[in-house]
């Protein structure tokens, strides 16, 4: 199923894409919010399971960066300057894992964005959070 641009038409329970400048745009937005809120004090800059106490009934989604709802994207990550998945520096690239499976979210109350995508494997299911920030974003290809 096309759509008149050629691309595959989205599903109704798919959000819209966001490319990269639009996500540029909102870790702008985000990186600009200076009051403190709820939606930041049990978060760190990583990746990581999302907490108990993360006011997710603040939250709204705004869109997503998986490509195609029929795809499996990749699971290689992009590290260029050794960090790693947990490090709190290691790149935002939105076609590499685990930003390419990543929904993002708007805090209603103060306006900043994270991204979330649910980790899953073996036994368990893992929502995991991270702010999106300007400074780490990357626009590498795969």
């Amino acid at each position: 199923m096309s759509s008149p641009a050629g691309r595959i038409a989205r599903p109704f329970f798919m959000s819209s894409f966001l490319d990269y400048p639009s996500l540029a745009a909102l870790a702008a937005q985000s990186d600009a919010v200076t009051q403190p809120c709820a939606c930041t004090r049990s978060l760190s800059a990583a990746w990581e399971s999302q907490p108990v106490s993360f006011p997710e009934a603040q939250l709204r989604q705004v869109g997503t960066l998986r490509e195609s709802a029929y795809d499996e994207p990749t699971f290689d990550e992009y590290h260029p300057a050794g960090t790693r998945f947990w490090s709190p520096d290691a790149p935002i690239s939105p076609r590499h894992y685990p930003a390419n499976r990543s929904d993002v979210w708007a805090c209603t109350l103060c306006g900043r964005h994270f991204l979330r995508y649910v980790e899953g494997g073996g036994y368990f299911v893992d929502q995991r959070v991270r702010r999106l920030s300007a400074a780490l974003l990357a626009d590498a290809p795969l």
